[in-house]
């Protein structure tokens, strides 16, 4: 479902560290309510794990930034420090449905900018990466 790449601590695959859907639940789930660009009506309910956790999971606390690709070989590089200064979670459902590939998932980067201001821009927007299959770690 995902694979982590780049300056691990904690590998389970080679250089990489590959998650399976119980695998990331087993980080601990977090709920996020909050309304986005891209669905209509709103807020959503969104559940998955916090971004944070992966890196910890993957001994990569002390990254700096962490380019995410998804599917279609879309990437954008998001700072490390988003992670920490807010509740980033890579969803897995939404409204308490699970997520697929037509619909954002398996995995969609989320942030709570309901909650923030400042998550309210269209520079963030960009961050918000449906279809993610790929963590890389600088």
């Amino acid at each position: 479902m995902l694979e982590v790449k780049g300056k691990l601590k904690i590998s389970n695959r080679g250089p990489s560290a590959m998650f399976d859907l119980a695998m990331l639940e087993g980080l601990g789930l977090k709920v996020v309510k909050t309304s986005t660009v891209w669905t209509d009506g709103g807020p959503h309910l969104f559940e998955g794990v916090l971004a944070r956790d992966v890196l910890a999971a993957v001994g990569a606390q002390d990254a700096h930034t962490v380019i995410v690709r998804a599917l279609n070989d879309y990437a954008i590089e998001i700072p490390v420090s988003d992670f920490y200064d807010h509740d980033v979670i890579l969803a897995m459902r939404m409204d308490g449905r699970q997520l697929t590939a037509r619909d954002k998932g398996p995995l969609w980067i989320v942030y709570p900018r309901d909650d923030h201001p400042e998550l309210q821009d269209e520079r963030v927007d960009q961050r918000w990466v449906w279809q993610v299959k790929e963590l890389e770690v600088d």
